[in-house]
């Protein structure tokens, strides 16, 4: 057959109802109306979520027992340090107190102080001493040393003399042995005796010296002192 022998069939042009205007319309009517959808429905919730995020006020129950809690730490960092010193105190107290209880059951030792006691205490024993007794005592208020020693008349010059005063300085009858320290360590200074006794002071911290003789036998004193120094 020839091309010529071939009918030729006008092209019709398509309808409004035709399958090839409904393909594109649907799929993009469709698209749409998700798209708008979606949009719609993600913009609601996500605002909805903002309002429920803020954070509440606090109530006043919290705001107090904040304070609450501050006013304790304050109390302990300036309670605790001041109780510490009182407690401190107080058992320095009570240990100089047991420390001298301790030394008046003990009693004098029969013994020479060393010779740093002795410099310390400024306590120039003679070397002819005899029955030389002694202890110490430490606390917070004052250091003393308790001495007891039997010498001759020249002796008790020469130690007199190196505590710095002197012979003249001794008032007859005179106990400058307080009561504290007798009860301590359990020396006599009643009556039937003959006393004599002075006292020498130093500046401080240099020690103050109480002293007493029993001056009974004057060729053999007995010399009681007890020296004090403060820190």
């Amino acid at each position: 057959m020839t091309a010529a022998e071939h009918h030729i069939v006008a092209r019709q042009p398509p309808t409004s109802g035709s399958p090839e205007g409904s393909g594109p319309s649907g799929p993009s009517g469709s698209s749409g109306s998700s798209g708008s959808s979606g949009s719609s429905g993600s913009s609601g919730s996500t605002g909805s979520s903002g309002d429920g995020d803020g954070t509440p006020p606090q109530d006043r129950r919290r705001v107090i027992r904040r304070r609450l809690i501050t006013l304790t730490i304050i109390v302990l960092l300036i309670g605790i340090p001041a109780g510490y010193l009182v407690i401190s105190a107080g058992q320095s107290r009570r240990s100089g107190k047991d420390k001298e209880a301790e030394a008046a059951a003990q009693g004098l030792r029969e013994d020479w102080p060393s010779g740093m006691q002795r410099r310390i205490f400024e306590l120039p024993i003679p070397g002819n001493a005899i029955g030389v007794q002694y202890y110490e005592t430490n606390n917070w208020k004052a250091s003393r040393m308790y001495v007891k020693f039997r010498t001759t008349s020249a002796g008790l010059d020469r130690f007199l003399s190196g505590v710095g005063t002197g012979r003249a300085a001794l008032e007859t009858g005179k106990v400058t042995i307080g009561e504290r320290d007798i009860k301590i360590t359990g020396w006599y200074f009643g009556p039937g005796v003959d006393w004599a006794g002075t006292v020498h002071k130093n500046k401080a911290p240099r020690p103050t010296q109480n002293i007493t003789v029993n001056m009974t036998d004057p060729a053999a004193p007995v010399v009681y002192v007890v020296s004090a120094a403060t820190p």
